[in-house]
């Protein structure tokens, strides 16, 4: 059952990533990526820090936001891959900032969220 859980949520995920991608917005620097993967780190850690504050989520939840619905939405292949790219056609101070906010903004956003869920019990 857990299976159906994650696939339903991978593909609410997924739909979700593929919807920020057709924004129109034309840079070279993968700022969509780079959204949606701080919008994901913030949205996971929000889902860890309600289920360790609240023992009435059903694993099957988590199994949907967790697992499905973030694992569906985050990019982190594409933003390697976009790393790369940037590094590869010798973009390397955009390469550089790109993995630097990446990373940080992303564990600020889990922080964040974490917090955020305490706010709501």
């Amino acid at each position: 059952m857990g299976f159906l859980f994650v696939a339903l949520g991978g593909a609410v995920g997924a739909m979700g990533r593929y919807a920020i991608s057709l924004l129109p917005v034309k840079t070279s620097f993968p700022i969509l990526t780079l959204i949606v993967n701080i919008i994901g780190a913030t949205l996971i850690g929000f889902i860890a820090g309600i289920v360790s504050n609240h023992n009435e989520v059903s694993p099957n939840t988590v199994l949907f936001w967790k697992t499905g619905v973030c694992g569906g939405f985050t990019t982190f292949s594409t933003f390697s891959l976009e790393a790369l790219t940037l590094f590869e056609s010798k973009a390397y101070l955009s390469g550089g900032i790109y993995i630097f906010l990446s990373v940080a903004c992303c564990l600020i956003g889990v922080f964040c969220g974490k917090k955020l869920s305490i706010m709501i019990r």
